[in-house]
């Protein structure tokens, strides 16, 4: 089955890191319009209670000097009056952008925070490149009645409600002001009517602030429940991050006859076999005048314990049993390095023992060591 034809009901585990990070790469991450739109309100709520007050009389000084000095403006013909129309032109550019600077500046903050504040910016070029599953109207049609696109309708229709109905509760609210005022006159209604936008923009930013909340929120379980995975793509993924399980088990299998050889190889020039009794067994190798302390020639677990004492079994190599001194060696001891010297006192006596044993001297073997005269 195709990985797009796959049922969602299949995706039965969470998406792994490696999933959401190449999600990542190709731009794919939680995005909401709705923290966009409650900084936009935001902005404008700024703007009008901070910003206007403060750059109104600016601006209308900035038009009043353009509107008073129009009539003393001698623009002549050619290319002298194109000259001082486009000086004119700038003054009233730079001046209009001065005023409006404090305005387009408060605008661009509010936006890049409500970018940051979704804790997650990717740059992807994939996001704009056109895809042809995107014309298919099998999928247009998945997305038109996907649950997305219900939430997303009916988030409109709630803020189309609940903006509306704030823009007719405060518009009402000025109208009767304005009739109920004493005294009202013309010259106030511009300031009036900048408390009356004051009223509304605060009142539709508290509302839009949980309306963005929940839209971070269910993009970011829509995304990840988008995400999730089959257990058969978890699969291929453990192969390609892991490699072809038959080929790990291919390779663990060539090791395992590589140490298999080396024991065979190893084991029959041992001197003395160190077991505890049947779990670890510690392959000790003396040669006199060649070897200044005892060398580990080969170690094992279990089942290498095993083989280890069936091969020396099979080659007359002396096995004795010292459960702490097996198991100590083989903790501490690598193959083809010398015995610590904490151990060489028990060590010598073993090996002297083993010694004794091949000059046919027979006595009892050193204390706590027990000589094994079969492999199990």
């Amino acid at each position: 089955m195709a990985e797009g034809d796959q049922d969602d009901s299949q995706k039965s585990h969470e998406p792994t890191e490696k999933r959401l990070r190449d999600a990542r790469k190709r731009g794919d991450v939680p995005a909401s319009r709705e923290t966009g739109n409650m900084m936009v309100v935001l902005s404008l709520f700024g703007a009008a209670a901070l910003v206007l007050p403060w750059m109104g009389p600016r601006l209308a000084a900035a038009l009043s000097a353009l509107i008073d000095g129009a009539g003393q403006v001698e623009v002549g013909e050619g290319r002298s009056g194109l000259s001082v129309l486009g000086e004119l032109l700038r003054e009233v550019v730079l001046s209009l952008s001065l005023a409006l600077a404090p305005l387009f500046l408060l605008i661009l903050v509010g936006g890049v925070f409500g970018v940051l504040i979704q804790g997650e910016t990717v740059a992807a070029l994939e996001r704009v490149t056109p895809k042809l599953s995107k014309l298919s109207p099998l999928q247009g049609l998945k997305r038109l009645f996907s649950a997305n696109t219900l939430v997303e309708f009916g988030k409109s229709l709630v803020k189309v409600l609940v903006v509306g109905g704030l823009a007719i509760w405060v518009t009402r609210w000025a109208v009767e002001g304005i009739w109920e005022a004493p005294g009202f006159i013309p010259e106030n209604l511009p300031g009036y009517l900048l408390q009356a936008a004051r009223r509304l923009l605060l009142a539709a930013a508290i509302f839009l602030v949980p309306v963005a909340i929940f839209d971070i929120l269910w993009h970011r379980f829509e995304w990840r429940r988008r995400l999730m995975m089959t257990v058969k793509e978890v699969r291929d993924e453990m192969k390609e991050a892991e490699g072809d399980p038959h080929i790990k088990a291919r390779r663990a299998a060539i090791r395992r006859q590589r140490a298999r050889q080396r024991v065979a190889a190893a084991v029959p020039t041992a001197s003395v076999i160190l077991t505890n009794p049947t779990h670890y067994a510690v392959a000790l190798r003396y040669e006199q005048g060649s070897d200044d302390a005892p060398v580990c020639v080969a170690k094992g677990a279990d089942l290498m314990a095993r083989r280890i004492r069936e091969i020396a079994f099979e080659h007359d190599v002396p096995i004795v049993e010292n459960k702490p001194l097996a198991r100590a060696l083989y903790d501490r001891v690598e193959v083809d390095q010398m015995v610590p010297m904490e151990h060489w006192q028990v060590v010598a006596e073993i090996i002297s023992f083993v010694l004794d044993l091949r000059n046919n001297r027979r006595r009892k073997p050193p204390e706590g060591s027990v000589l094994r005269t079969s492999p199990e």
